[in-house]
């Protein structure tokens, strides 16, 4: 049975994902014993579930399509999430606003009546199991919670819920994600990179308080309709990622699902992540938002043939990649990229062609 078409229902939803965290840790065998014993009764729910497993986790772009498709069914606009109206901290949860490896996404409003306010609460995957561990999340909630610059969202207060999951209470930003704001706004390559340069001015003051991002990517920058670029989730993944070798206090409840188009090559190898990760990943964030391409694309590649092209491959410059899409009969696909680019192709190439290119280069440098 193909793994996509069950229908879920957000009760049915929590079942999988607590069915999936508990097999992932068993082999082949004990897996399948596992899923036939807990799905005795529901033989639909015991195929999505092994159809599930059968993925092979190195896929994130499979894994993701998988959970993407069931958080729609699961939590689409029509389904009433059933976190509605629970409260967390001194909030009330209003709606399911996002799913990914690290978690859920709640937009939640203030419940204590003090004042109005709304906000974003992320809810970790991880339960906490010693009170050192405890205690460390809270000083480093307490260091990203001072990084106050226009272009990061805030990080305004913390937890544990009472089974003992860590949630983040961080600013509500009510925008698109940097390169579809960009597209419908049509920007010009030099309002791009003035927007991008505000992305970097946060980094930067990041660094500085010896923070780092590690998950730069435009899905975790939003524009809002005043024209401010926002970054999100700025050292939450060292928060809540079991990857993290500070995190031992943590316990584990499923693999780390990392997107290999946006890694850097030190994370494809497991090993530290330093301030250069955030450097490298805003290359590859620059790189597609100039050219309209991916620095590196996994069509047609196994994972592990992807991940050593990440670790070995240099990028083609962006004026080259796209000028070998004009000399590959994609007319028509370059015509939209330099029309949302407010130009031709031709100025397009010749506009990333030098200083643009070398900046992207140098940030991708292996």
């Amino acid at each position: 049975m193909n793994s996509r078409t069950i229908e879920l229902t957000p009760e049915r939803w929590a079942k999988v994902d607590q069915l999936y965290h508990k097999a992932a840790d068993l082999g082949g065998d004990e897996q399948l014993a596992y899923i036939e014993q807990a799905c005795a009764d529901d033989h639909e729910l015991r195929d999505y579930m092994i159809g599930l497993l059968q993925i092979d986790v190195d896929d994130s772009n499979a894994v993701d399509t998988v959970v993407a498709e069931t958080m729609q069914g699961a939590f689409g606009e029509v389904r009433p999430d059933t976190m509605f109206g629970e409260r967390i901290g001194s909030y009330r949860v209003l709606r399911l606003l996002g799913s990914g490896g690290m978690g859920m996404v709640y937009l939640a409003e203030r419940a204590d009546d003090q004042f109005e306010q709304h906000v974003a609460i992320k809810l970790g995957r991880h339960r906490l199991v010693d009170p050192q561990t405890e205690m460390r999340l809270l000083t480093e909630r307490q260091i990203l919670s001072d990084l106050d610059h226009p272009n990061i969202a805030r990080l305004f207060d913390g937890g544990t819920t009472d089974d003992g999951v860590p949630y983040l209470v961080m600013e509500y930003i009510n925008g698109v994600r940097i390169d579809t704001y960009c597209d419908l706004h049509r920007l010009s390559i030099r309002d791009r990179l003035t927007l991008f340069q505000s992305i970097c001015s946060a980094v930067h003051f990041a660094h500085q308080n010896l923070v780092v991002h590690r998950d730069i990517k435009a899905a975790n920058i939003l524009v809002t309709e005043n024209g401010t670029a926002k970054l999100l989730d700025f050292g939450i993944a060292k928060l809540i990622d079991t990857g993290d070798a500070d995190a031992a206090g943590l316990t584990k409840e499923g693999a780390v699902i990392m997107t290999p188009a946006n890694a850097a090559p030190e994370q494809v190898r497991n090993e530290p992540v330093t301030t250069a990760t955030d450097v490298y990943m805003l290359g590859l964030l620059l790189y597609d938002l100039v050219s309209g391409n991916k620095a590196f694309d996994p069509t047609d590649q196994t994972p592990s043939e992807f991940a050593l092209r990440i670790c070995e491959t240099e990028a083609p410059p962006p004026s080259k990649r796209i000028q070998r899409q004009d000399e590959g009969g994609s007319a028509e696909t370059l015509q939209t990229i330099a029309a949302n680019r407010a130009t031709t192709p031709e100025r397009l190439i010749r506009t990333l062609r030098g200083d643009i290119d070398t900046i992207i280069g140098k940030a991708l440098r292996k």
